[in-house]
């Protein structure tokens, strides 16, 4: 993390490479704008992020927090769909189940484009990791 930086401070991160690093910085930033979370995160270790126990602090975030989240995902889940109409498009094939092409996506539940949860952090946190 950034050492030497002053309290506010915005540092550029490099960019990560994933399909969905736009979104990844947007959820971040979120995040950080809520006091508790954000002490969370700073206090957190590697491992405490990784197994999902950070996720579980999302319940206690505050309601415009979670409004953005949630606001957030549904965007990351209209561009993700206009992807794959696009992909469809390209190869002029019909018949195709749009939900089993986002099951693919692996940083979102898909299964619920509207809101944010948990697990959608938890998925977020795990596809980061494995990278």
């Amino acid at each position: 993390k950034g050492e030497g930086h002053v309290e506010g401070e915005k540092i550029e991160n490099p960019d990560t490479g994933l399909y969905y690093d736009e979104y990844l910085r947007q959820v971040i930033d979120v995040l950080e704008t809520d006091k508790h979370f954000r002490e969370k995160l700073q206090t957190a270790d590697i491992e405490e992020i990784k197994s999902g126990k950070l996720s579980r602090e999302l319940d206690l975030v505050s309601h415009h927090v979670r409004t953005r989240l949630d606001e957030l995902k549904r965007q990351e889940v209209a561009r993700l769909r206009m992807l794959i109409k696009a992909k469809m498009d390209s190869v002029q094939d019909t018949g195709i189940d749009h939900q089993a092409l986002l099951k693919q996506f692996e940083h979102l539940n898909h299964q619920n484009p509207d809101t944010f949860e948990p697990k959608d952090l938890d998925m977020l946190i795990k596809a980061v990791s494995a990278k």
